[in-house]
Parts: C-alpha cells; sequence; structure tokens
C-alpha cells in the first residue's frame, strides 16, 4: 500500500470516528427535541380542552336564558288559558304550551349533554395537567444530562477535528478535494478496500487486470462501478 492510500485510509477512520460523534449527539438532541415536541402537544391540548369548556360553558348559559324563557312563557300561556272565551283559543294555547314544555326539554337534555361533556373535559385536563407538570420535570432533568452529555461528546470531536484536520494537510490538495467529494457522495466512505476481487462499498467485481494492478499496491485506482478509492488489506484470520 502506497504512502497516499495510507494516509486516505488513516484519514477516513478519523473521519469516520467523528461522524459517530455526530451521531451520537443528533440522537441525544432528537431524543430531548422528542420528549420536548410530545409536552408541547400536550400543552397544546390543554389549551383545546380549557377553549372547549369556555364555548360550552357560554352554550349551556344561552340554553338556560332561552329555557327560563319558554318556561316563563309556558306560565304565561297557562294564565291566558283562564280567559279564554272559546274552544279553538283554548286549542291554540294548549299547542303553544306544549311546543314551548318540548322545546325546554329539548334544551334541558342539550344542558345535560353539555354537563357530561365538561366532566369528561374537565377529567382529561387535569389528568393532562398532572402529566405535564411531571414531564417539564423530567425534561429539565433531560435536558441537563443531554448538554453535559453533548459537551463531552463536542469535546472528543475537538480532539478528534484536530487530527483530523494535521492528517488532511498531509495530503495533496486536489486528493484531499476528491476524497471530500466522494465523501458526500457515497455515504461517508470515499475509499473501500477490495476482497477477493470485490470493492467494498458498492459489492461489485472488479476486473481482474484491475485488481491484480491493486495488488501491486504503487497506484491510486478508483473502483468502476462506484468511483471510489480502492485499496487492498488482507482480512486478519
Amino acid at each position: 500500500m502506497n504512502e497516499l492510500i495510507e494516509q486516505l485510509v488513516a484519514l477516513q477512520h478519523i473521519d469516520l470516528k467523528i461522524d459517530q460523534i455526530d451521531d451520537k449527539i443528533k440522537a441525544e438532541q432528537e431524543e430531548l427535541d422528542q420528549r420536548i415536541s410530545e409536552m408541547a402537544e400536550r400543552e397544546t391540548r390543554i389549551k383545546e380542552q380549557e377553549e372547549r369548556m369556555g364555548e360550552l360553558e357560554k352554550e349551556r348559559r344561552t340554553l338556560e336564558d332561552e329555557m327560563s324563557d319558554k318556561i316563563a312563557h309556558v306560565k304565561e300561556r297557562q294564565s291566558k288559558m283562564m280567559q279564554v272565551q272559546t274552544s279553538r283559543e283554548q286549542t291554540a294555547l294548549l299547542k303553544e304550551i306544549e311546543d314551548a314544555k318540548k322545546s325546554a326539554k329539548e334544551n334541558e337534555d342539550k344542558i345535560v349533554a353539555i354537563m357530561e361533556e365538561v366532566e369528561k373535559l374537565v377529567a382529561a385536563s387535569t389528568e393532562d395537567k398532572n402529566l405535564l407538570k411531571a414531564e417539564k420535570a423530567l425534561v429539565e432533568e433531560a435536558r441537563d444530562k443531554v448538554r453535559t452529555a453533548i459537551d463531552d461528546l463536542n469535546k472528543g470531536r475537538k480532539t478528534k477535528q484536530g487530527k483530523r484536520e494535521k492528517q488532511a494537510d498531509a495530503i495533496n490538495g486536489s486528493m484531499i478535494r476528491k476524497y471530500e467529494l466522494l465523501r458526500s457522495r457515497r455515504n461517508g466512505l470515499a475509499i473501500v478496500n477490495v476482497l477477493d476481487g470485490v470493492c467494498q462499498g458498492c459489492f461489485m467485481n472488479l476486473p481482474p487486470q484491475q485488481f491484480n494492478r491493486l495488488l501491486k499496491g504503487d497506484q491510486v485506482l478508483e473502483c468502476p462501478s462506484c468511483q471510489r478509492l480502492l485499496y487492498h488489506q488482507a482480512e486478519d484470520n
């Protein structure tokens, strides 16, 4: 294996370690973000419950006022029954009274349904508020732990980054640019081993002549299928 290939392999080894650190930082942050998102969803749900209870309370008061008016109307019509002179007038009043009673009963049923819904909302809201209180405490605790974990990971990353910069400086400009481009396009793997004539990046067979040239270790070759840089290092038995 020539010196340039060794430098690239060493660089990629460092880069993959940095990638692992970045993945851990991302995972820590995403887990915390998920908890915060769930807490925000519960806060939104509590707000919606309270808004709905306010709407129902307003509707209940309106129905109660209407029912009071209808009951008063029934009493007024019943009093008037004593004054009617004809059966026709009496029939009309009786119908008006029955209609008003029926309408008042409908309002009463609606009020009962509203009260039942409000009762369920109060129970759900109380439970959500208790859970939210516990979640806030857990999120604050998790936030401190994540901050500490990320700080520790960043310290390790800083050390790796220093080594990475030193290693990259040892590689000529055109090759480092090619390496960076391949890493960005090939899921972080710019240079890969070839085992038994098979590229370990795309798992395609190399032409026999190219594999023989690779075994000599004096050239920087590319995989004809995935264009990654290639090297050969036998597996440890």
